[in-house]
């Protein structure tokens, strides 16, 4: 698929804006949640309602304060395009802002709604680890700060239009404050 529209350049106080809400920790299990969409993924049953009429996988999701980043991958891959690594680069600095630092996130994968649907569950979660490997090992975000899980086809953000761009995107959701460690 071709780049046919230019990336919206975001800022850091863009992701801040959107981030910097927390009430109460979400309680998710993240491994659990993987497990739960790989499986639902790999339903078959003649009674399997079509991707725009699948419920959330995880609804509670939907309640965390939540940054929606257009990051521009290869076709297939979860490798990032290099005009996406500024808007990778801008969340970092948002991860690092003090009203953002005692707190934990979760990247979360999407995928529009072609292809198979355990392969797009996968490409959304390499999606999601290849964000959250940027944010660590690039920008230096301590890595018990960040989990990430892929969604798939499996949560569209916009389930009207299974195949539009914004089910590429990929979430940035604050989930909890980080836990103090032990004296």
């Amino acid at each position: 698929m071709p780049l046919a529209h230019a990336q919206t350049a975001i800022t850091r106080d863009d992701v801040i804006a959107k981030l910097d809400h927390f009430e109460t920790a979400a309680e998710i299990d993240v491994p659990a949640l993987r497990q739960q969409v790989l499986e639902r993924s790999r339903s078959r049953s003649k009674n399997e309602p079509p991707p725009s009429k699948r419920p959330p996988i995880a609804p509670d999701l939907n309640n965390l304060p939540a940054f929606n980043a257009d990051i521009q991958f290869d076709v297939d891959t979860p490798i990032v395009l290099p005009n996406s690594y500024q808007t990778v680069g801008r969340i970092a600095d948002a991860l690092t802002h003090a009203s953002l630092l005692p707190y934990t996130f979760l990247i979360v994968g999407h995928i529009e709604s072609t292809g198979r649907r355990e392969n797009n569950v996968i490409l959304s979660q390499r999606r999601a680890d290849a964000i959250r490997d940027i944010l660590v090992n690039t920008f230096k975000i301590a890595p018990k700060r960040l989990q990430s899980v892929g969604l798939g086809e499996e949560q569209l953000l916009d389930p009207t239009r299974i195949n539009a761009p914004v089910n590429n995107q990929v979430q940035i959701m604050l989930v909890a404050k980080v836990a103090d460690e032990p004296a």
